[in-house]
Parts: structure tokens; C-alpha cells; sequence
């Protein structure tokens, strides 16, 4: 498993894999938008917690004053898919939360990464 948080606000880059998105890679197969919220940090992290909660099969594993790292379990098969949240505060009205999802195992996800994001996205 990658070596996962937060190193100088760097989320761990995706492998050339592709069964991974991040709003900091620096390549198109990779690159996913952040989500932008409309709010302080510590709303944004409230939400984020909130849409977790709801969602069947994942587990908080770590939860620090501007990260979350959630394991999302895949039904069938129980693969484990790593989930990390980086917030920043631009402003008191405005926070950036830079977003990497990754499979731990096999090279192809047929996108559920990048549209796990998207429905995190529709939900903010």
C-alpha cells in the first residue's frame, strides 16, 4: 500500500495505474477537479464526515484537523479502495478540499473511483 496523508500539501501521487484520481495529479488519466466549499474548513470537514456516515461500507480510519483517510470496501469482492481528503481554508467563506481515491489492488477500476467523487461531489 502507498504511504498515504499529507507531505508539504502533496497528497500521494498516483501510480501509472490507472485506478486512481487525484485533484493533484499533474496528468490528464489522473486528474480529478477538487471540491469546493462554499463555507469554513470546519463545515467542510462536517459535510465530508456527514456524506461518510451515510455511505454503506467505508471506515474512518483517520480523521485530523484538516485530513480525512476513509477505506471504501467494495461489495462483492471486499476490495479495499483508500479515499483522502486535504482541506485548505482560502477564505473564511472558501474551502478547497483536494481529493485521492485509489484501489490497493489491481490495475483497472473501470472508473468507480473517479464517479465515488463525483457522487461526493453531487452530495456537498
Amino acid at each position: 500500500m502507498a504511504k498515504l496523508g499529507v507531505n508539504q500539501g502533496q497528497l500521494t501521487a498516483c501510480s501509472n495505474k490507472p485506478n486512481c484520481v487525484s485533484s493533484q495529479a499533474q496528468d490528464r488519466e489522473h486528474y480529478i477537479d477538487p471540491l469546493l466549499f462554499h463555507g469554513n474548513l470546519e463545515n467542510a470537514y462536517q459535510a465530508i464526515i456527514a456524506i461518510l456516515q451515510q455511505t454503506k461500507r467505508v471506515n474512518i480510519v483517520i480523521k485530523e484537523a484538516n485530513y480525512l483517510h476513509a477505506e471504501f470496501k467494495s461489495a462483492l469482492f471486499r476490495f479495499v479502495d483508500d479515499v483522502e481528503f486535504y482541506f485548505v481554508e482560502e477564505s473564511p467563506s472558501l474551502t478547497t478540499i483536494h481529493i485521492r481515491s485509489a484501489s490497493r489492488v489491481g490495475y483497472s477500476d473501470l472508473g468507480v473511483n473517479r464517479k465515488r467523487m463525483e457522487s461526493i461531489r453531487a452530495q456537498l
